[in-house]
């Protein structure tokens, strides 16, 4: 079997949507496999504030707490949904929530000051936000509909966290192996600042994690530098995850942040705000069911053709 070129790979990178090569010192995440509205809108503006708020010393910590106190009041204007201007105040809250909560990361990246217990921070800062809304939400539903609404609303939080923590996942394993980014998000965390949280929210994503464990064990003597395997070995074969996953990751953002935020504004000014938590429960878990069979098919093709790429380098056996 004929390995493909680098820059025959390069060139089907590209039109994966994937980047060929790792940018260098992006305080942004990975581009290639984000979603339009942070790609045109969110990111660009957490950009833009990032440098300025390094200029001025602002701590990253002290960014996420601003974009959760966002969230918080985005809760109360939701609570008081019987004008149209409090829901569209809502939206926009939780808008200055995700410039926030891009920017935080970011400056942390930029500045050097990333750490573990921020990270948890800024975890805390997400739910926050979306309990702040959820209960906003729910006192206005159950003074119409009834008390039982509290238990759909939980259940869509569970189901929501789960959803989550699944793509956020997908997200870490992309930078791992196609950038050599971070750590293995297969790996437990140590003990640290936030541990224990940590540790939670890492076994759920493994929950949801596809065929993860055999493909690590399938890249992991690929890429260690004690098997000999020069960087041409190792750029080509990240440069063919890269081909391989980075449309199967988009595909997994259906599940972000930024769609929820508009579901709910769309389904709350329309006046079924009962159907969004539906939506969450029901269809979206249908959805991360139906992406995770179609990730177990994709990362069972890629790891057959690696292990099909090891034989073909074996020595030929001796003519008898």
């Amino acid at each position: 079997m004929n390995m493909d070129s680098l820059p025959s790979l390069a060139n089907r990178t590209v039109r994966s949507g994937a980047a060929p090569w790792p940018a260098p010192g992006g305080v942004r995440r990975t581009s290639e496999i984000e979603e339009a509205t942070n790609r045109h809108l969110i990111h660009p503006v957490s950009t833009w504030l990032t440098y300025r708020f390094a200029r001025l010393g602002v701590a990253p910590n002290t960014v996420s707490l601003t974009g959760m106190a966002a969230g918080l009041f985005a809760g109360f204007c939701y609570a008081h949904d019987s004008s149209r201007l409090w829901i569209w105040a809502g939206l926009a809250l939780m808008l200055v929530w995700h410039v926030m909560d891009g920017a935080d990361g970011q400056l942390a990246r930029l500045t050097g000051r990333q750490s573990a217990s921020g990270k948890v921070l800024d975890g805390i800062c997400d739910y926050v936000t979306f309990i702040a809304v959820y209960v906003g939400l729910a006192l206005v539903m159950s003074r119409k509909d009834g008390a039982w609404v509290w238990a759909l609303v939980a259940f869509s939080g569970l189901c929501h966290a789960l959803q989550s923590a699944a793509y956020e996942f997908q997200r870490q394993e992309y930078d791992y192996w196609g950038h050599g980014r971070g750590a293995s998000p297969l790996a437990l965390p140590t003990a640290h600042a936030g541990g224990a949280l940590h540790a939670v929210y890492a076994r759920a994503q493994r929950m949801f994690s596809g065929h993860a464990a055999a493909l690590h064990a399938a890249l992991g003597p690929r890429l260690d530098p004690g098997t000999g395997n020069g960087p041409e070995q190792e750029a080509w074969l990240r440069a063919r995850y890269r081909a391989t996953f980075a449309p199967v990751v988009r595909r997994w953002s259906v599940l972000c942040a930024n769609y929820r935020t508009f579901g709910l504004f769309a389904f709350t000014i329309l006046g079924i705000p009962l159907g969004y938590f539906l939506f969450e429960s029901v269809v979206l878990s249908a959805v991360l069911a139906f992406l995770i069979l179609r990730l177990q098919k994709t990362q069972d093709r890629f790891i057959r053709s690696d292990a099909c790429l090891v034989r073909s380098r074996d020595p030929a056996p001796a003519a008898r």
